[in-house]
């Protein structure tokens, strides 16, 4: 039986401010908090809210048969709580539903996986910590940023206890295969991967209402044809895209909510039904390994990093960035770790490139990618120079090293007393029972006692009483 897998990302930018070179060592505010408000209400109102009304509609109405799974980015997640809360109320409503799915992806919706294992582990673990808090749930699937994939990162991944993994169905990598089945990762067969059927989620949220397209317009029960006429063996159809896509990139009044509340209806009559990740890695085996030595992405023709990574700018961007990513670690300054998150963001990257891919790119305050490097470095001096103000950089390697073995020692021992604490609860809370019986058993026993001393009290002035008349 075919089923969908139907996945959303909400990833809000953090707009930077326009930082000369004058300002740096005297302004460690870096962003623009009137562009934040302005485009995080903007997007609310013309996508989350309706695409997040609709979909709670669709789970509701079909009795448990509509399925999604929805990740956000931690930055995003923040810009959301701060400029609008009305959407994390409708995720929460979505998530009482119980047929929605939060994935895990890096808080900075950033690179870390290219550069640094340590912190990207840190990256992933301050979202699985955050998504636990507002939406009480543990994620078991994994995204990362843009769907970024490699052997070495699945690796990281499954070492991070995830069962399962989304990524992109790219030709160069797939070659002959289908998207449409469970695969593995190469470096640990334990972390099952679920690929991104490109043409079919672009042809959502890319094309449904261009009306140069050759399938416009686009109906619901063409779309679920299409699916139903895949071979019967491909069971597994992975539609993923982002939350604007409903409502920015396809505007509303493109009917395309009311194409999304027809399709579980459409999806029924042909036997197809919806699937939450986490229930497809469960239930289906990994037919095969994808091999893929080199990091591959959703974003552009290429399917690869090129977009943030493909020029010199880019790659000395990146590099100073992460060059104080092991003194960033060990910081404990919550604005410095804050910033940190935000200087991570993918989109500070990609609003350097120069690649012409055809599709027109916003990048913001920018007027080029010299420009967005020039500010982003301006920035990024000022930043550094905070960090190395706490551990300077006249401290060497050995030293650096030192104080992170101390601390990933300590770590390890705090998770060890964790888990102690963890058994002793475990083995409290089943002993409680115990002595509470034993407890309420020694009551009834001293209760009953209780009530043998009273009768014979009771009894003692009868007796006299009987004795003094006999007496007389």
């Amino acid at each position: 039986m075919k089923t969908i897998c139907l996945y959303f990302e909400i990833h809000q930018i953090i707009h930077l401010k326009r930082y000369r070179c004058f300002d740096i060592g005297r302004d460690h505010y870096y962003y623009d908090d009137y562009e934040n408000e302005r485009s995080i209400n903007e997007i609310a109102e013309r996508s989350y809210i309706p695409a997040l009304n609709t979909l709670i509609d669709m789970a509701k109405n079909n009795n448990g048969a509509f399925k999604v799974a929805v990740s956000l980015s931690g930055v995003g997640l923040e810009q959301l709580e701060i400029h609008a809360p009305t959407v994390i109320e409708l995720l929460h409503q979505l998530n009482d539903t119980g047929c929605c799915e939060f994935l895990c992806e890096p808080y900075s919706h950033g690179l870390s996986s290219l550069a640094n294992e340590e912190c990207f582990r840190e990256d992933v673990e301050q979202m699985r910590t955050k998504i636990k808090q507002v939406f009480g749930k543990s994620p078991k699937v994994f995204r990362n940023s843009s769907l970024i994939y490699s052997n070495e990162i699945g690796g990281m991944v499954a070492d991070m206890g995830f069962k399962g993994m989304l990524t992109e169905g790219a030709k160069h990598v797939l070659g002959w295969k289908s998207p449409h089945y469970v695969y593995h990762c190469a470096n640990n067969p334990n972390l099952k991967l679920l690929l991104r059927d490109f043409k079919l989620s672009d042809d959502i949220s890319l094309r449904f209402s261009d009306s140069d397209w050759s399938e416009y317009p686009l109906f619901a029960d063409k779309y679920i044809n299409w699916i139903a006429d895949l071979p019967e063996e491909e069971q597994v159809i992975n539609i993923f895209m982002e939350l604007s896509a409903l409502g920015i990139s396809q505007p509303l009044s493109s009917n395309i909510l009311e194409f999304l509340k027809a399709l579980p209806q459409c999806a029924k009559e042909k036997g197809i039904t919806f699937s939450t990740p986490s229930e497809i890695i469960s239930k289906l085996k990994s037919v095969d390994q994808i091999d893929v030595p080199y990091p591959m992405s959703w974003i552009d023709e290429e399917r690869d990093t090129s977009c943030w990574l493909g020029n010199v700018m880019q790659r000395e961007a990146f590099d100073k960035l992460y060059s104080v990513a092991e003194r960033v670690h060990l910081c404990t300054d919550r604005r410095i770790k804050q910033d940190w998150s935000y200087m991570q963001a993918s989109n500070n990257f990609r609003f350097m490139t120069t690649k012409n891919t055809g599709i027109v790119l916003n990048r913001g305050i920018y007027d080029s990618p010299f420009d967005a490097f020039t500010n982003y470095m301006n920035i990024l001096g000022d930043f550094i120079s905070r960090v190395n103000s706490l551990y300077p950089v006249d401290m060497d390697n050995e030293e650096l090293n030192s104080l992170l073995t101390t601390i990933k020692n300590q770590g390890d021992e705090i998770t060890i007393l964790n888990k102690e604490v963890e058994k002793l609860q475990a083995k409290l809370t089943k002993l409680q029972p115990k002595e509470e019986k034993k407890i309420s058993g020694k009551k009834t026993a001293s209760k009953a006692t209780a009530k043998k001393t009273e009768e014979k009290a009771a009894k003692k002035p009868e007796k006299a009483e009987k004795k003094s008349k006999a007496k007389k």
